[in-house]
């Protein structure tokens, strides 16, 4: 094992994490707030991250194995140093809980403890506290060591060696190079990322909406991550205009990065052929027509409920957590599909959770094949998307990945239920909201609830979810194997 080049890196993400967080520091110093809480930690990153960073590694040998690894260890390590500022800022918060709220925010889920006492009510934080936690969504979003990959030297490490850091991290059931470089294709996806950002910052601004709520909601936008700086949400602005624009960005980022980059080089009808694209519109569609119909009572208008639906659905299927209503008041068929949007999440290659359009498909053509295949033994069928033939690899990955994902799924539903015992709809959707990174669920934890009330080891295993889900789970789990860690 190449310890050496895996301390390399973490030591570049940290030093990269001390960088992203003096933007937070500027804000809180434009606000006139103290600044103790985040020089500590920015100090604490820079003396770390420069001590990994003295001398380049001249073994640069990197396999899958250390890849992953790498991976898993830096999410954890960047959510215990992102946790400090909450934890320093006054509010007499534990550190669990700290660590409980940034890994929700690093992994893009949106899940809260805040608001849970009148203490701790999100608009009695310092903005530039607010600000890093919003912040935390956007890094995530696209992924820290796709990152480090846009700005690594082109010598650093080999096409081969990056691809494994970047199948560590990026979703979806495999990770396609846009270009030859990976350095370069990191370096796309990452002007994709910020230029989509900006354009809804300013499309936000039009609509009068300050220059901080319009960063921060652009943050949860992109990453699909959902935390807002206002105690009821989107909802509070009550603005129509606002609700429609972050409701279409959040479709927009939940849709596969290479597909822009398609239509950028002028390759629209490459991109128009996608067929988990179409699947993923197709299911927001239904399911906005499906919920529009059952909760139009409830609405004074027919518009009024369109809006509310498609907000509610591109939120959830985005894996954004973003609410304007409190929809765990609406009929139990809506709550029912808005559930199962949980499960389904966004595209592969793009910032939503979820099991992902693309397993979704895959999972649905193989079981069509092993029925055609029951009744016709003999015949040859192969799985095929978007007109080719589906590596048998892939397929076996996706359900190797859906077994482990429902194994632990029930694992901490049990875990929750027999630690805390809230009631079943509680207990079921905190996981699942936690596990694909939506962040609200039902019950207790609904738009208007938070996880607070949750023991100090139910908020921990739901952090291990957080993170399972965001890196789709290899990663994680792979930090808790002894064969691992062994030297090859």
């Amino acid at each position: 094992m190449n310890g050496k080049m895996m301390l390399y890196l973490i030591g570049q993400i940290m030093r990269l994490e001390a960088i992203l967080m003096l933007f937070p520091a500027l804000c809180a110093a434009i606000c006139r707030e103290d600044l103790i809480p985040f020089l500590i930690p920015i100090v604490l990153l820079a003396l770390a991250g420069t001590l990994l960073t003295l001398r380049s590694p001249q073994k640069r040998d990197f396999s899958a194995r250390e890849g992953f690894l790498t991976v898993g260890l830096s999410w954890i390590i960047l959510s215990l140093f992102g946790a400090l500022p909450l934890f320093l800022c006054g509010k007499g918060l534990s550190f669990i809980d700290c660590f409980f709220e940034i890994v929700s925010g690093f992994t893009t889920t949106g899940a809260t403890i805040l608001g849970g006492v009148p203490q701790t009510i999100i608009s009695s934080f310092p903005k530039g506290i607010l600000f890093w936690r919003s912040f935390t969504h956007w890094i995530g979003g696209m992924g820290v060591l796709v990152f480090v990959l846009a700005i690594l030297p082109r010598s650093d490490m080999r096409n081969t060696k990056l691809m494994y850091l970047m199948r560590a991290e990026v979703p979806g059931p495999k990770v396609d190079k846009i270009v030859s470089k990976l350095t370069h294709t990191a370096r796309i996806l990452y002007g994709l990322y910020i230029a989509l950002t900006a354009l809804e910052v300013m499309l936000l601004l039009c609509g009068g909406m300050s220059v901080y709520d319009s960063l921060v909601h652009a943050f949860g936008t992109a990453g699909t991550g959902g935390f807002s700086v206002k105690d009821a949400g989107i909802g509070e602005y009550g603005s129509a205009y606002f609700d429609w624009v972050i409701g279409v960005f959040m479709v927009l980022f939940g849709i596969n990065f290479n597909l822009y980059y398609l239509i950028l080089c002028g390759h629209i009808g490459k991109a128009l052929r996608s067929e988990e694209l179409w699947w993923y519109l197709g299911i927001i569609g239904a399911s906005v027509a499906a919920i529009t119909v059952n909760i139009v009572h409830m609405y004074t208008s027919l518009p009024e409920a369109i809006r509310a639906s498609f907000f509610q659905v591109a939120s959830i299927i985005t894996t954004t957590g973003y609410s304007t209503v409190d929809f765990n008041a609406w009929p139990t068929f809506a709550k029912t599909v808005l559930v199962t949007l949980m499960f389904i999440g966004a595209c592969a290659g793009s910032t939503g959770g979820g099991i992902k359009v693309g397993r979704v498909i895959l999972l649905v053509k193989n079981g069509i094949r092993e029925i055609r295949y029951s009744m016709h033994p003999r015949s040859i069928i192969s799985v095929r998307s978007d007109g080719k033939k589906v590596d048998h690899e892939i397929i076996r990955g996706t359900t190797s990945f859906m077994i482990i994902y429902l194994l632990i799924f029930i694992f901490s539903v049990l875990f929750v239920a027999a630690l805390d015992g809230f009631d079943p709809v509680t207990c079921f959707t905190s996981v699942a909201a936690c596990l694909n990174n939506i962040g609200p669920g039902l019950g207790m934890v609904g738009p208007a609830g938070t996880f607070a009330p949750f023991s100090a080891l139910s908020k921990l295993l739901l952090s291990f979810d957080m993170l399972a889900g965001r890196l789709e789970i290899f990663p994680i789990l792979m930090l808790f194997s002894p064969s691992a860690w062994r030297k090859r």
